[in-house]
């Protein structure tokens, strides 16, 4: 038992490749067995990140259950994973969002084996992100994580499929390379006494004194462009509501609820510690940009037809608020950042869940077609009401405290953008109740009249459960908030004592 505590972390990124593994061992034709296997892999994440919510040790806080394994201790490479509150929180976030999206994916009939091999694939390299402490392995599972992506949405997307794929490939390839040139220009520059990419080293050595203002000044910025590419910020973000829009329903929530979400979490998790005097220059741009996502993203948004363009765009406008409490250097607006990743993550999937469900059986998203959709399906019509409202904002969602602590926490330093995100809120609100209104009220149309609600409990629990946790956190958000500011603090510390060494 002791065993398995201490290589946990190892257990999260070998679940989903053992899964891989044993669907290579089962033939195409057993479908039952691809399924259950998938998602009891899914369900096992589940569990073991929820151990993790609750038996990490808040009141020490720092990383936990670190364990390393040499690999090439001649360039200072590892195979090193830890956790902090940060971490177990994006942890948590995948695994429920695998979770739905295996349940989601039960009805795949097109090379099912197929399509599940490359759901574990993404999710082992996700969680191997969320949980690296090396930076060459952070890296490898990075890259892991978008492969599968392209090859999910070539082979059982939709909508102009061929084009999302391509465009998904060059930016973040594009964005994937800028970052690996930044990530070795930090290996080279002498950061640590020697060479490595143990992420704890370097971040003890950036806090000792760490590299000259200049070094760090010039450094941040390709860091921050290789990873805002994926996070994505204006105006890199144009090749990801395409992406949602053609990837089938599983892929377009992890796309949305977790891929969306490595770079925001690679900023924080590298660029930041590593280089704050860096970061506490060149945040306020961060700041200034995120506004074009929110204002920009938002205005899209109003413009779209295809429903799942609409999420898409809005999907793009909340990174927006994600970037403002990055760059609001207090623990209160990256707590609400960090948590606002969690809460959108968890919305967005199950958006996509439901227009995947009825898609289906429409074969159309475009709101010109739908109408009065409440009254053939009405508890998936319900529950696309609830995730509307909580993508607004509206209090008693996890999408609330977190957009609240984000706009409580930037407005002090950054007043003017906080306006405009607070201006974005009325602008999400008017998109999406007219998505409601147009695909789900209104009178009766004879057509969809044959539409099948989800009825089954296998049908129902992938809704539920994004449901549930969204109204768990929104209603009691003390705990996950706790959790996050054990990682925050300490970074808001570095980088206020950046500051005050710049004389800022």
């Amino acid at each position: 038992m002791a065993f398995l505590q201490a290589h946990i972390l190892d257990a999260l990124i070998l679940a989903p490749l053992a899964a891989v593994v044993a669907l290579l061992l089962i033939g195409e034709g057993n479908r039952v067995a691809i399924r259950v296997l998938s998602v009891a892999t899914a369900a096992l994440t589940l569990l073991i990140s929820i151990w993790l919510f609750f038996v990490y040790d808040q009141g020490s806080g720092g990383f936990q259950f670190v364990v390393r394994h040499e690999w090439v201790p001649s360039l200072g490479i590892a195979h090193q994973v830890g956790a902090d509150g940060i971490t177990v929180a994006m942890v948590m976030l995948t695994a429920i969002v695998y979770t739905a999206g295996t349940l989601v994916s039960w009805f795949v009939d097109s090379r099912t084996k197929d399509f599940y091999i490359l759901l574990h694939a993404l999710v082992a390299g996700v969680f191997g992100v969320f949980v690296s402490l090396d930076l060459f392995f952070f890296y490898f599972y990075y890259e892991l994580a978008v492969v599968p992506m392209y090859l999910l949405i070539g082979f059982w997307g939709s909508t102009n499929r061929e084009y999302a794929t391509m465009k998904l490939t060059l930016y973040l390839t594009a964005g994937a390379v800028v970052a690996l040139v930044g990530l070795l220009m930090v290996y080279f520059s002498g950061l640590s006494a020697e060479p490595t990419f143990d992420l704890l080293v370097l971040r003890e050595a950036a806090a000792q004194g760490g590299l000259s203002s200049s070094a760090q000044q010039f450094l941040f910025p390709i860091l921050l462009l290789g990873f805002a590419t994926i996070a994505p910020m204006w105006p890199l973000h144009t090749w990801s509501p395409g992406g949602h829009a053609a990837a089938p329903a599983a892929a377009s929530m992890m796309h949305a609820g977790v891929l969306m979400k490595l770079g925001s979490y690679a900023i924080i998790r590298v660029a930041m510690p590593l280089l704050p005097e860096g970061a506490v220059v060149w945040l306020p741009l961060v700041a200034v940009l995120c506004c074009f996502n929110i204002i920009y993203g938002g205005y899209v948004a109003m413009t779209q037809r295809d429903m799942k363009f609409v999420v898409g765009y809005s999907s793009s406008s909340h990174m927006g608020y994600v970037l403002l409490g990055l760059a609001s250097l207090t623990v209160m607006g990256l707590d609400g950042a960090v948590f606002l990743m969690f809460a959108h993550g968890v919305m967005t999937a199950l958006a996509f869940a439901l227009i995947g469900f009825f898609y289906d059986q429409t074969h159309t998203r475009e709101l010109d077609d739908l109408g009065g959709l409440m009254q053939q399906i009405p508890f998936v019509g319900t529950l696309f009401m609830m995730t509307a409202m909580a993508s607004l904002g509206l209090p008693g969602f996890a999408n609330f405290a977190s957009e609240l602590l984000v706009l409580v926490g930037s407005w002090e330093r950054y007043p003017i953008p906080t306006i405009l995100a607070i201006f974005g809120l009325v602008i999400g609100a008017t998109y999406l109740l007219r998505m409601v209104k147009e695909a789900f009220l209104g009178p009766r149309i004879e057509r969809w009249d044959g539409l099948r609600d989800a009825s089954t409990f296998l049908e129902r629990a992938p809704f539920l459960l994004l449901l549930g946790t969204l109204l768990i956190f929104g209603f009691y958000p003390a705990p996950i908030v706790r959790l996050i500011e054990t990682g925050v603090a300490p970074l808001i510390d570095t980088l206020l004592a950046a500051e005050s060494a710049l004389g800022h």
